[in-house]
């Protein structure tokens, strides 16, 4: 089977179902920013050795591509053959960041994102999870989403903060507060 079909030289593209739309339309979007965040929890899981995260990193790609399958299939042509949103997915998270907030100082400040290579790239991450929240919310204003997609993805920009503070953590990285500037 070859990669390239060339059915997407004019901008379109299908939608699971057969729907032909724009390669800018909502729901691919949403599902393109899916993507783009599933590959950076990729670069994430390359940074790391520690084999519990690795096994939670692992869990969320999968559970993207559900994510993205779902989004990608318009309402009126879901069927039996997608695999199923699990709300337990989003308890997972919860019950993950429960036990890193367990492990870390209180927050009482924003903080900076940065301080070791490892930890920007989870907060860019997190930022990406937040764009896609977005871009589904924006599906959701003219289509049906399931629920269960906003929850986890809610969840998982918090998994991806407080993952984020925890790496921090392991690896030995300040993290800096924000502190504003005061107007001159």
């Amino acid at each position: 089977m070859k990669i390239y079909t060339k059915k997407g030289d004019q901008g379109e593209t299908s939608l699971f179902g057969g729907d032909r739309v724009q390669k800018n339309h909502p729901r691919i979007q949403a599902y393109g920013t899916i993507d783009t965040l599933n590959a950076h929890i990729g670069l994430i899981r390359d940074l790391t050795d520690n084999l519990s995260i690795l096994n939670q990193l692992v869990q969320i790609q999968t559970y993207l591509f559900t994510i993205g399958s779902h989004l990608a299939t318009p309402e009126n042509k879901k069927s039996e053959y997608l695999p199923a949103l699990d709300p337990q997915e989003t308890l997972f998270l919860e019950e993950w960041i429960d036990g890193f907030e367990a492990e870390l100082d209180p927050l009482k400040s924003f903080i900076l994102p940065g301080g070791h290579t490892l930890v920007s790239h989870t907060h860019i991450a997190r930022c990406i999870c937040r764009n896609a929240e977005r871009l589904v919310v924006e599906v959701k204003q003219s289509d049906m989403v399931d629920q269960n997609i906003l929850d986890y993805l809610n969840r998982l920009s918090d998994y991806l903060f407080v993952l984020s503070r925890y790496f921090a953590k392991l690896v030995g990285a300040k993290e800096v507060k924000w502190e504003p500037r005061s107007n001159p």
